[in-house]
């Protein structure tokens, strides 16, 4: 087995269960104030000094192809090289604290595991495992800033964050091989650094799921040498590397939450209430508005319908006045007429010099009073004129039997 089979397994089924819970309507801000944690990852070692161990294997390999003493047995003779990166799961875990919102400080323990082996054939084919194992311990303080809303947000939460890292090494980390083993030396100040971005992916009934992105760089030194666990090695002291790029995934669960109400009092849920209550408010607003605006304008209406009410009865008396004006001057138009007719009446007792027929006689009359029809402001006047005429007529006629 290469590589831990388990550490593959919690890290997979860490990311289906992030997948599986990761939703918007349940994110939020990460409230405890003291939890723990486990953290698995995916990590890139800075082990360049794997150099060593490649160089050792090429060196057997052509000792096995030299030894080959027919072509067949060439052939037998085969090789496996050492992976050009040292990939690796690391897992850790600890305790959080959150003394202020948004200011988070850890202390946690890594497990860093990375074993790399190769199989040799000789002629004979026989086979020959050669192997070498980083493993390591870091102790960290971690101090994490999650970033304020105005600066970065998605939800209206302090979902980003940027951490920060101290390594200690204790003892356990080390390098052992086929050929030996050299230990890491564990100063008290720490020698390692690291830093990460950070994303809260969900929270769900105390468990909250972070995932980062980062580097870390843990330097280490032992005092021995190489050439104890590689066959031609440098005889120098040993120094390599524990760190390198991390992708990883922090599971906490709070053991103690701050309260509920602060909570419930971010940007995001502040603002939907406000607009909630808001449009409610103006709802009801409007409604009262409806209600009060409905008398008003009854009252307007009825006013309208009083105030015009009256103003007809006034311009039909007018009207009629205009009428009576009429049918009084009525008479003098008769008298006039009448004088008319006397007047033709007279002309009319030569007959034989009167040429005008009797009933053109009237049209004078008619054309004197078409201007006084016209300034008639009604129409109703007209009728009222009718048994006039027929007076008119009925004097003429009288007139005309009285003659000799």
């Amino acid at each position: 087995m290469r590589r831990p089979e388990f550490l593959k397994t919690i890290l997979y089924v860490l990311l289906f269960a992030a997948m599986v819970f990761a939703d918007a309507d349940k994110v939020e801000h990460d409230n405890g104030r003291i939890s723990i944690f486990v953290q698995p990852a995916i990590s890139f070692l800075n082990f360049e000094e794997r150099l060593y161990f490649q160089n050792a294997v090429d060196t057997i390999y052509r000792e096995f192809y030299s030894q080959a003493l027919t072509e067949s047995e060439s052939l037998t003779v085969a090789k496996q090289d050492f992976q050009k990166v040292n990939f690796c799961f690391p897992i850790s875990g600890g305790l959080q604290f959150q003394p202020f919102r948004d200011n988070f400080f850890s202390l946690g323990l890594s497990f860093i595991y990375d074993h790399e082996s190769v199989v040799l054939t000789d002629r004979r084919n026989n086979t020959h495992n050669y192997e070498y194992t980083i493993q390591g311990m870091p102790l960290f303080l971690e101090y994490r800033l999650a970033i304020p809303t105005n600066l970065m947000s998605l939800t209206g939460e302090s979902l980003f964050s940027v951490a920060v890292r101290w390594y200690w090494v204790l003892p356990g980390t080390e390098i052992y091989s086929s050929w030996g083993k050299i230990d890491a030396e564990t100063p008290l100040y720490g020698g390692g650094f690291g830093f990460s971005v950070g994303y809260l992916i969900t929270s769900w009934k105390g468990f909250n799921v972070f995932g980062d992105i980062g580097y870390s760089s843990i330097p280490v030194k032992s005092k021995k040498s190489y050439a104890d666990i590689v066959p031609d090695g440098p005889t120098d002291k040993a120094k390599w590397n524990v760190g390198g790029l991390q992708l990883q995934i922090r599971v906490g669960f709070s053991l103690w939450d701050y309260p509920k109400i602060e909570q419930d009092s971010t940007a995001s849920d502040s603002s939907k209430t406000a607009k909630g209550k808001d449009a409610k408010a103006t709802k009801l607003t409007t409604k009262k508005a409806d209600s009060t605006a409905a008398p008003v304008d009854t009252t307007k209406k009825a006013a309208a319908d009083t105030t015009v009410t009256p103003a007809d009865p006034t311009k039909k008396a007018t009207a009629d006045s205009t009428t009576a004006a009429d049918t009084t001057a009525s008479p003098a138009d008769t008298t006039r007429k009448i004088t008319d007719t006397t007047a033709v009446t007279d002309t009319t007792k030569n007959a034989a010099t009167d040429t005008v027929p009797p009933a053109t006689i009237p049209t004078a009359d008619t054309a004197a009073k078409a201007p006084a029809e016209k300034t008639a402001p009604s129409a109703p006047s007209e009728p009222k004129n009718e048994p006039k005429k027929q007076e008119e007529k009925a004097t003429e006629t009288s007139t005309k039997n009285a003659g000799p």
